[in-house]
């Protein structure tokens, strides 16, 4: 009977080794080349607007909700400052869900609910009733998200998004504001609110 029972658990840790060993197997890793051009892109759209320099906040939805795709990009050092997980948009979805985990929908129509692919200026700091009650303003800067400002997306945190990766489950979903975790956001917020120049923000797929 012992024997049994010890048996039965050897299988249940394999199974269990197993399927875990699936999930890491089935993880996506990052694009690092993809990273970096869309940061080169964005070095020299700063250069040109006259916006900050030093650093960039890159967001590519094209990556499963459930893994860090907000890139702080560092010029001075030339790589990933900082990573965390972001939600995008539920769109017709449940809202808090992660139905859309790797096939979010976009739109830059009010009451879609959906995120909007695009580079943002983010704007002025001000407060949130979500997360660590910190927000910014996001001014689209393309005919894709040109109505982010009437549809009032912002940049903030909610305390439903973990601190790290949760694949191959996905990020709770909003109503299109790009939001991370409240450690997160003190992180990014320290960040912002140093910058003496406008900060660009770019979310693509």
């Amino acid at each position: 009977m012992k024997l049994l029972r010890i048996l039965s658990l050897v299988f249940i840790f394999n199974l269990l080794l197993g399927l875990i060993g699936d999930v890491y197997l089935k993880r996506p890793l990052p694009n690092l080349i993809k990273i970096e051009t869309r940061a080169m892109e964005a070095l020299h759209y700063c250069k040109e607007k006259g916006y900050n320099t030093s650093f960039c906040i890159l967001i590519d939805l094209s990556i499963h909700s459930g893994l860090n795709r907000l890139f702080l990009w560092n010029y001075s050092a030339n790589r990933v400052e900082y990573e965390c997980l972001v939600s995008h948009g539920c769109g017709g979805n449940k809202w808090a869900s992660d139905e859309s985990r790797d096939t979010p929908k976009f739109s830059n129509n009010g009451g879609t609910h959906c995120s909007s692919l695009g580079k943002y200026r983010v704007g002025a700091r001000g407060y949130s009733q979500w997360g660590i009650n910190i927000n910014y303003l996001l001014y689209g800067l393309e005919s894709s998200n040109s109505n982010a400002i009437a549809r009032t997306i912002v940049f903030h945190s909610w305390s439903m998004i973990p601190n790290g990766e949760i694949f191959p489950i996905g990020c709770p979903e909003g109503w299109g504001c790009p939001a991370v975790s409240n450690s997160s956001m003190t992180f990014i917020d320290n960040r912002l609110k140093g910058s003496k120049k406008p900060v660009l923000m770019w979310i693509y797929n």
